[in-house]
């Protein structure tokens, strides 16, 4: 595994992440405690330190899972939390410093830890992100010891833009994959130039980097790949990361054909993402022990070519960069 510094922290932190969304469940499966908790070890015993869940993930289940990994074991392990989504309906005026402060002291006890690493407002609509007392409560939890940093996870570059005018945040969390490019041109440049740490989230844009989902391929109802393509639940743009699938198939025969050089897709986009230097660490999910030996192996591919890379701006901005770049 490779480390790489985590912003203004100063962590060195793992470029291969775990997010937690589906570990254990989700994605329209029963959550199993026995499961995660697998998973999380043998994310751990292959050298990831950085690990990314959320309250509202199984609610509070994937938190009580990690806490209870993390507990046992000697290593240090960076836990990134988040907090918000828990308000309904989900809107700006729900957001207070007191609802907030409970939700970060509901984490600690979720996860039994005295202090959270990392603490995330988690998509929040986007006038949060100029609220003065809002980022001040963060301030305060610091001093108060109950977190040593905190961040923002996005949905929208200019979220995240934003964001960073605020010396408290330390991170930004945003999708980006070969199918969400935007960030790399004003995003990544603002972030190193204010050395803020950068998570990257649904890098195979909900399996479709895969290579593996076909017009044919079925999903559960309780699958949000199968409610939210229009974004009836939450953002669009954390389903196939908002590309409509007419588009993506003819994107993703391309990259196996122009991009991958022999490799398997999804490898070849994790270490695609790795290329930029801005990026901190990526946190693939993991439904398998199986999964985080794929994601970790992804990382130790040898370094894409320049024509790679070409080719996969070109493909993105031939078949998906119309439809998504505007967007987000």
């Amino acid at each position: 595994m490779k480390y790489r510094v985590f912003g203004k922290t100063g962590w060195n932190v793992s470029e291969v992440g775990l997010g937690t969304w589906q570990v254990g469940g989700g994605w329209g499966k029963p959550f199993d405690l026995k499961k995660a908790e697998i998973i999380l070890h043998s994310a751990i015993d292959q050298g990831i330190n950085f690990v990314d869940t959320a309250d509202v993930y199984d609610g509070g289940l994937s938190e009580s899972a990690v806490g209870k990994v993390i507990r046992e074991r000697k290593e240090k392990i960076y836990v990134a939390t988040k907090c918000g989504r828990r308000i309904q309906p989900h809107t700006q005026d729900g957001y207070t410093p007191e609802r907030l402060r409970k939700y970060v002291e509901d984490s600690l006890r979720n996860l039994g830890l005295e202090q959270i690493d990392l603490i995330q407002l988690h998509c929040p609509p986007t006038p949060v992100y100029q609220r003065d007392d809002i980022f001040g409560l963060f301030e305060d939890l610091k001093k108060e010891g109950k977190i040593a940093a905190m961040g923002v996870s996005v949905e929208l570059v200019d979220e995240a833009l934003q964001a960073m005018n605020y010396p408290i945040v330390s991170s930004v969390q945003v999708i980006f994959n070969l199918f969400r490019q935007k960030p790399i041109e004003k995003l990544f440049p603002k972030a190193e130039s204010e050395n803020i740490g950068l998570i990257i989230r649904v890098p195979l844009a909900s399996g479709l980097l895969s290579g593996k989902i076909t017009p044919q391929t079925t999903f559960s109802k309780d699958d949000h790949r199968f409610f939210n393509r229009e974004g009836k639940a939450f953002d669009k743009g954390e389903t196939f990361s908002g590309v409509p699938l007419s588009m993506a198939f003819p994107a993703v025969d391309a990259l196996k054909e122009d991009f991958a050089d022999d490799h398997e897709l999804a490898a070849q986009s994790l270490r695609w993402i790795l290329m930029f230097k801005q990026v901190s660490t990526v946190i693939p999910g993991a439904s398998s022990v199986e999964q985080v030996e794929k994601n970790v192996r992804a990382a130790q591919l040898p370094t894409l070519s320049p024509h790679q890379m070409q080719e996969a701006k070109r493909i993105y901005e031939e078949f998906i960069k119309g439809e998504v770049h505007h967007q987000w």
